[in-house]
């Protein structure tokens, strides 16, 4: 959907928003030095720029889908705090000392700077839209429910789009349910034409894409530029992954999400890396002989208790975990339960604080799990949940995860009830399908502050 105006005001804003985080680490420089008795401006300036490209980047600040929208300024708020999430990790792994007057004068200067020029960008884009003549007015060919939807994207955004209607005939606008002539279709581009209109959306089923050829040669005719939208609202009710293969197209319609890019993919396993490396030499490494100690003075047995678990694509893997049962032979087939007498007291604090957990990070590494990601099951649940919870094995089109957006929305532990197990299904699919770096951000804040506060579940 993006035009040439979309195009130059993304790269305007972008340009800008460059300028003004190098105003920003100017003015705090005159305020004050980031670090005491440090005023090296030039390695700051590169760092502090290399962090706003990425954040940009992983909140899609400046993509097409957010920057058309009233979301471009929540992104930017987002960008903002990940931003400095960013610079606070890099400033404690360097083990500088900040000084609070740089980090307050650059946040506020920047803070301002930013939404101070979306404010302006919001009042001018009318403007220059119609000056410039920016948006070719356009218009919609057939109703159904795809095109109700479009037709309420475009007079949403009308400061971007120069939306004329529904085309008809006699102000009746025809059905394409019950089906109409080729040559009415054929007619309304003519008049189209004749009212100034050079662009129009056809939203057409599957079953009658036979009449797109006629549509196209009347368009030809016509000097109108055609689009062509397949409503696939009867067959599929979630959006589609349209590839191209050569000069074919391809339609995803099982395994799609946004965790399916490879650049995601990329970030996600970067994230995945870093972090665990960081949870792993900053606190297993010294927490683990402690955990150690006190697991082996309870009850007899291995510290570290590994099973079978479902993995990507079904594929089974050992999970690791600090044991905090008894040794027993139903661990790998029986649930946790509250009250489990094979739990030991160290166990249950274990469990209650999610720190058995914790050597799943080696999994993280290994390329198992992800930080973020649906639970893994035994593999007896997967067998046996697989043929009474619609789209059970969907949630394996993902790696599994440490926490989850299920876990963090109170669907962890014990599954007794059937229904249970269906809400966690229903969250780990709609994680899949709505993937994105600030959601797993966001649910492994939500999961640091449950570890302390604890889970009615985490038994």
């Amino acid at each position: 959907m993006q035009n040439r105006y979309l195009y130059l005001f993304s790269l305007t804003m972008a340009l800008f928003d460059f300028a003004f985080v190098n105003a920003a680490i100017y003015t705090a420089f005159k305020i004050a030095s980031p670090i005491a008795g440090n005023n090296n401006y030039i390695d700051f300036a590169l760092i502090i720029s290399l962090f706003w490209f990425l954040a940009t980047k992983l909140v899609e600040v400046y993509d097409s889908k957010t920057i058309q929208r009233k979301l471009f300024i929540i992104t930017t708020v987002k960008a903002l705090c990940l931003h400095l999430i960013f610079f606070l990790l890099y400033n404690s792994i360097k083990g500088f000392f900040l000084t609070g007057g740089f980090t307050l004068a650059f946040y506020i200067t920047l803070g301002l700077l930013l939404l101070s020029s979306r404010y302006f960008a919001i009042l001018l884009s009318p403007v220059l839209k119609k000056m410039f003549n920016m948006a070719r007015p356009i218009a919609l060919l057939g109703v159904n429910p795809t095109s109700m939807v479009l037709a309420d994207f475009f007079e949403k955004n009308e400061k971007l789009y120069n939306f004329a209607g529904f085309l008809n005939q006699n102000g009746i606008l025809p059905d394409v349910s019950t089906g109409y002539s080729d040559a009415l279709l054929k007619e309304q581009i003519k008049i189209a034409a004749d009212t100034g209109i050079n662009e129009i959306y056809v939203c057409l089923a599957p079953d009658r894409l036979s009449e797109i050829s006629g549509l196209v040669h009347e368009a030809h005719k016509q000097c109108i530029r055609l689009k062509f939208v397949p409503d696939y609202s009867q067959i599929l009710s979630k959006p589609l992954n349209i590839q191209h293969l050569s000069d074919v197209q391809v339609i995803t319609l099982t395994g799609s999400g946004p965790q399916e890019e490879l650049d995601d993919r990329v970030v996600k396993r970067v994230f995945d890396i870093v972090f665990s490396l960081l949870v792993i030499v900053f606190i297993f490494s010294w927490l683990y002989p402690i955990l150690a100690i006190l697991i082996k003075l309870e009850s007899p047995g291995p510290v570290i208790f590994k099973q079978g678990r479902s993995g990507r694509n079904n594929v089974n893997f050992w999970c690791y975990k600090f044991r905090s049962m008894r040794v027993n032979h139903d661990s790998n087939v029986k649930q946790a339960s509250r009250d489990d007498s094979r739990i030991t007291k160290m166990g249950r604090f274990l469990r209650r604080t999610s720190l058995d957990e914790l050597p799943q990070f080696f999994n993280v590494l290994l390329g198992n799990m992800s930080i973020v990601g649906p639970r893994p099951h035994m593999l007896k649940h997967t067998e046996h949940y697989r043929d009474i919870v619609d789209k059970y094995m969907a949630r394996h089109y993902m790696k599994p995860g440490i926490t989850g957006w299920a876990q963090v929305n109170g669907y962890r532990g014990e599954t007794q009830e059937l229904h249970l197990m269906e809400k966690r299904v229903e969250h780990d699919l709609w994680y899949l399908e709505n993937w994105s770096a600030f959601l797993d951000l966001k649910i492994l804040l939500m999961t640091i502050g449950q570890v302390f506060k604890g889970h009615e579940n985490a038994f």
